[in-house]
C-alpha cells in the first residue's frame, strides 16, 4: 500500500518544480558521494606506491607505475568496462548537443574506477573532469528514469557537475559558476535554485565525512596592496599567453597522437613518454596539488628532496626546473589522456597557474628591488590560468575565492583572470573543451540561437499545402486553382516535379478576370525564387538564407525536386516553441 501511494506521489510530483528539487539533491549527494570516494581512494594509492619510492630510492619506479596504470586501464575498459569514450567535459557538451543530454549509466562508475587507477598510478591528469563526468550521470540518469523533458535533463546534469565541483574543494558558488560558464544553455530563475541545491548537497556531503580533508585550502597572509596592481596587470598578460600555450599544446600532441592508426601503439607511446616525464620531473606525478602547497607556503626547498637530482639542485636550480614544469605538465596531461587514462585538465590548469604566479613574483623578488606576496600571486596565478584554459574566468575567480575562505584578494582576482581570459582568448578561439565540437558545428552552450535551431525539427517548418501549377498550363486552369487554394503563392513545376519557378497571386490578379487571356501560358506570369532550401541545408543555413534573400516564403527542393515551401512565419512560430521548451523559467 505505502509502495503504490510513493508511486503515485512520484508520478504526480514527477513535472513538478518541486519533485526537480528533490531530484538535485540526491544528484548533489551522489556527486558528494562520488567525489568522497575518488579523492580518498586515490589518496590511499599514491601513499602507498610514493612511500616504496622515497623510502628506498627506488625512482625507476617513477616510471614503471604510471605505465603499468595504463596499461592496466587500457585492459580494464576494453574487458570489464567496455568503453573507449572519453570521460571529460566535451563529452557532456556532446551529450548535451547530440544525445539529448542523456550520459551513458556506466560513467557514473567507470569515470571514478578509471580515474583512480590513472590518477593513482601517477598520471597527470586532474580528477576533477571524471568527477564532474560520474556526477552528470547520476543527475541525467535521474531524469531518464523519469522520463522528464530535455530541459530538466540537462538541469540535473548540470547540478551533478556542479556538486562535484563544490564536493571537490567545498566550492558552492564556484560549482555553480561552473555550470553556467561551461555547460548550460541559459541562466534563469529556473535553473539556479535547483544548482544552488546541489552544489550546497555535494559540499555537505563531503564535509560531514571528511571535514579537514579539503585537497586545497589556504589562508591569506597578506593582505592586497594597490601599489603592487601593475605587477598583477603584467601578470595577466603572462597567464593569458601560458593558457594559449597550454591549449596549443594540448591540441598538437592530440592531433599527433590521431595519427596513430593503431590504438595499442598510441597508448603504449603515451604510456613511456609519461614514464618518463614524471622520473625526470617528479612532481608531473598526479594532479600536483602537493607541489602547490609547497609554493604557497614558501617552501621549494622541499620539491628537491623528491628529485632524481636531489640536494645538487641550488635555488637557481629549483627555478629553472619549475620553469620547466610550467612547459611540460600539460605534455605530461595529454599524453596520460591520449595514453588512456582517464582525467581532466582541470588540476594541470592550476598547477601551472600557481608556479607561474610564484616564480613571477619570486623572481621579481630576488632582485632586491621589490617585496611581493609569493603566496598572494601564486593564488591568482591559478585563478587566471585556469579561467585562461577553460575560457571560464568567473570559475576561476569564485575558486580561489572559496578555497581561501574570503575575498581579500578579489580585485586582483577579477582584474587579472579577465585579462588573462580575454589574451587566451584572442589568441585561442576555442578551448580545449569546445575546440573539437566547435570545428563540427555541434556546440550548442552559451549560443541561445544555435541551441533553439539545433533542437527546431525542419520538419515542422515545411509546408505542404501550396498547390502547384505545371509550366505547361494555361491561365485559366491557374485561376480555376487560386478559386480553390487559400494561399497566394504558386510553385511551377515541370511533369518531373522539377521545381522551376514561382508565381505570386499578386501578379495574376490584374489579368485574372480577362478571360481572352486565359490561354496565356503560366510561364510568362512566372518569376525565379530569391533563393532556394536543400533538403540538406541545416537551419542556420535556413535561416541565413532568409536573411540574405528578404523573402517571406522560400521552396525547398531535393536534388531539384520540389518538396515544400517554408514561411518566415512558419519558422519563427515554431523558433518560439522551442526556445520556452528550452529555456522558460
Amino acid at each position: 500500500m505505502k509502495k503504490s501511494k510513493l508511486k503515485y506521489i512520484i508520478a504526480s510530483k514527477k513535472h513538478t518544480r518541486s519533485f526537480l528539487l528533490i531530484l538535485s539533491i540526491l544528484a548533489g549527494i551522489g556527486a558528494g558521494i562520488t567525489a568522497l570516494i575518488l579523492k580518498t581512494a586515490v589518496f590511499e594509492l599514491q601513499e602507498y606506491l610514493t612511500n616504496s619510492v622515497w623510502q628506498k630510492n627506488s625512482f625507476y619506479l617513477l616510471f614503471v607505475y604510471p605505465v603499468a596504470g595504463i596499461l592496466m586501464l587500457a585492459i580494464l575498459r576494453k574487458y570489464i568496462f567496455h568503453d573507449q569514450g572519453r570521460h571529460n567535459i566535451t563529452s557532456l557538451l556532446y551529450a548535451i548537443s547530440k544525445q539529448n543530454s542523456r550520459v551513458p549509466g556506466h560513467k557514473i562508475y567507470s569515470s571514478v574506477f578509471g580515474a583512480i587507477i590513472t590518477a593513482g598510478f601517477g598520471g597527470s591528469i586532474g580528477l576533477e573532469s571524471p568527477i564532474i563526468s560520474s556526477g552528470a550521470s547520476i543527475g541525467s540518469n535521474l531524469g531518464k528514469k523519469f522520463n522528464l523533458e530535455y530541459k530538466e535533463v540537462t538541469l540535473l546534469l548540470a547540478c551533478g557537475a556542479s556538486g562535484a565541483i563544490a564536493a571537490i574543494f567545498n566550492t558552492p558558488i564556484a560549482g555553480i559558476v561552473f555550470s553556467f560558464e561551461v555547460l548550460l544553455l541559459d541562466l534563469n530563475r529556473f535553473s539556479l535554485i535547483p544548482l544552488l541545491i546541489a552544489s550546497v548537497t555535494g559540499a555537505l556531503t563531503t564535509w560531514a565525512f571528511y571535514p579537514n580533508e579539503i585537497p586545497l585550502h589556504f589562508e591569506i597572509l597578506h593582505q592586497f596592496e594597490l601599489s603592487q596592481l601593475p605587477w598583477y596587470l603584467l601578470l595577466a598578460i603572462i597567464g593569458g599567453l601560458i593558457s594559449s600555450y597550454f591549449t596549443r599544446t594540448f591540441l598538437y600532441f592530440e592531433q599527433q597522437f590521431d595519427k596513430f592508426r593503431n590504438r595499442i601503439t598510441g597508448r603504449l607511446t603515451g604510456g613511456l613518454a609519461l614514464g618518463v616525464l614524471i622520473t625526470l620531473f617528479p612532481p608531473l606525478w598526479g594532479e600536483g596539488f602537493k607541489t602547490i602547497k609547497l609554493l604557497i607556503s614558501g617552501r621549494i626547498l622541499e620539491l628537491s628532496s623528491e628529485n632524481i637530482i636531489g640536494t645538487m639542485m641550488n635555488e637557481y636550480g629549483i627555478m629553472i626546473f619549475l620553469l620547466l614544469l610550467i612547459f611540460l605538465k600539460v605534455i605530461a596531461t595529454v599524453t596520460t589522456i591520449r595514453g588512456g587514462g582517464i582525467g581532466g585538465i582541470f588540476a594541470p590548469s592550476l598547477f601551472t597557474g600557481a608556479i607561474m604566479g610564484f616564480l613571477f613574483a619570486y623572481g621579481l623578488n630576488h632582485t632586491g628591488l621589490f617585496h611581493l606576496s609569493t603566496s598572494n600571486f601564486t593564488l591568482v596565478g591559478m585563478a587566471s590560468v585556469l579561467g585562461g584554459v577553460l575560457h571560464a574566468p568567473l570559475t576561476g575567480i569564485f575558486l580561489i575565492a572559496e578555497i581561501t575562505q574570503g575575498y581579500e584578494l578579489i580585485v586582483p582576482l577579477m582584474l587579472t583572470t579577465t585579462i588573462a581570459y580575454i589574451t587566451s582568448k584572442k589568441l585561442s578561439p576555442d578551448s580545449i573543451i569546445t575546440y573539437q565540437l566547435s570545428r563540427t558545428g555541434e556546440l550548442i552552450t552559451h549560443h541561445k540561437d544555435k541551441a533553439v535551431l539545433h533542437f527546431l525539427d525542419r520538419k515542422r517548418i515545411i509546408e505542404t499545402d501550396f498547390d502547384t501549377v505545371r509550366i505547361d498550363q494555361k491561365l485559366g486552369e491557374l485561376v480555376d486553382l487560386i478559386s480553390k487554394s487559400h494561399r497566394n503563392i504558386f510553385p511551377v513545376v515541370d511533369k518531373a516535379g522539377y521545381l522551376i519557378g514561382l508565381i505570386r497571386l499578386d501578379k495574376v490578379r490584374r489579368i485574372m478576370f480577362k478571360k481572352g487571356a486565359y490561354t496565356m501560358p503560366v510561364w510568362h506570369l512566372m518569376e525565379t525564387p530569391p533563393d532556394v532550401i536543400e533538403e540538406k541545408d541545416t537551419m542556420e543555413t535556413i535561416v541565413k538564407k532568409f536573411n540574405q534573400a528578404k523573402a517571406w516564403n522560400l521552396p525547398v527542393i531535393d536534388n531539384g525536386i520540389y518538396q515544400g515551401m517554408v514561411s518566415r512565419s512558419k519558422l519563427f512560430s515554431v523558433y518560439r516553441e522551442v526556445l520556452v521548451k528550452i529555456t522558460d523559467d
